[in-house]
């Protein structure tokens, strides 16, 4: 797993039947249902699936997301430390209670992860399944190790999600177009359908079209085998990026990845930050030995993930890579049209 630095079922409650339809379980990706686009007045949930968040910064995000016009519900244990445990935000029954109860309550209109950290893939398996997918879409915003659950929303209820800031983040209170490419992606996703950054550029050239799909790197290598995990990613277009794993491990990973079949098909690869993983050079070599033989585009650098600034990448959607020009287009906006 990713060194990232530590940060009951709900009620009886049953919505109105799933507007979208089960996900495929084999094959080729395809595009997943997109949630609405956010408007000023909808109400937002922030739920803490992983480790523990510091009180300040939630605080402080929380202030952001009201400052775009949103009402924000701090889910109840969020602020909770697991009583043995201090690497997890509360018991997982606890955390994954939490999720459940946002998704299925019919006022919010997105869930937006408090941190990362890790714990995730001990509650995940906690969750009515059959419940969240019977809930409307509705929007889900996290990254590093919510990679599991954009996962498990991929594949158990077909759902386009974003990979993106969260609410506690150093880098979201403190990284200007961070929070503002966050705010445009929720609002106006057709503004953002184009993701590119200042040090985006080729590692193996060519151009690619694909599903978008993946997270951070190490997660992905640790869902293999579980429950419910993807038998590959073919026909997606892989976005990958982590934090803290040293060159020798990124190999680990991306070998483990590799070795599964995870990587059989893929269509191309978008890297994003690899902060704290040694020199950039050691980085894009190992990069190039594991994923150059796929024989597809690898665009190094997009600017996605634990940097010091960070894109909002949505997942599930069709996209252009153009490896030569270092962009990822979106075919369509990260998220739909709101209905009358």
């Amino acid at each position: 797993m990713a060194q990232h630095p530590p940060e009951q079922a709900a009620g009886p409650v049953r919505p109105a039947p799933a507007q979208y339809p089960p996900p495929p379980r084999a094959g080729r990706l395809r595009a997943l249902t997109r949630p609405p686009h956010l408007r000023p007045g909808d109400r937002v949930a922030v739920v803490a699936l992983s480790s523990p968040v510091d009180p300040d910064r939630l605080t402080a995000g929380c202030a952001v997301l009201r400052s775009w016009g949103l009402e924000v519900e701090v889910a109840p244990h969020v602020l909770d430390t697991h009583p043995a445990l201090g690497h997890l935000a509360g018991r997982d029954a606890d955390r994954a209670a939490d999720l459940q109860a946002a998704w299925l309550d019919p006022t919010i209109a997105a869930v937006v992860c408090a941190r990362g950290g890790y714990g995730v893939h001990r509650m995940v398996d906690l969750l009515d399944w059959d419940a969240l997918r019977a809930a409307p879409p509705k929007v889900l915003v996290g990254y590093s190790d919510v990679t599991s659950l954009h996962e498990a929303f991929a594949q158990r209820l077909g759902l386009a999600t974003l990979y993106g800031p969260m609410v506690s983040a150093q880098t979201f209170l403190t990284d200007g177009p961070t929070a503002e490419h966050l705010r445009r992606t929720l609002f106006q996703p057709a503004a953002t359908t184009v993701l590119t950054s200042a040090g985006a550029g080729t590692l193996v050239p060519g151009r690619a079209r694909g599903i978008t799909a993946g997270g951070c790197a190490s997660v992905l290598a640790a869902e293999r085998g579980t429950p419910g995990a993807r038998p590959s990613f073919a026909g997606a277009v892989l976005v990958l990026e982590d934090v803290n794993e040293q060159p020798y491990q990124l190999d680990r990973i991306l070998t483990q990845l590799r070795r599964s079949g995870a990587l059989d098909g893929v269509a191309g690869v978008a890297l994003g930050s690899w902060s704290g993983c040694g020199r950039p050079e050691r980085v894009r070599e190992v990069m190039l030995d594991r994923l150059g033989p796929l024989g597809v585009p690898v665009l190094w650098e997009l600017g996605f993930g634990h940097g010091p600034s960070s894109l909002t990448v949505p997942l599930g959607v069709p996209a252009l890579l153009d490896a030569d020009a270092g962009a990822l287009t979106l075919e369509v906006p990260a998220l739909a049209e709101r209905r009358p």
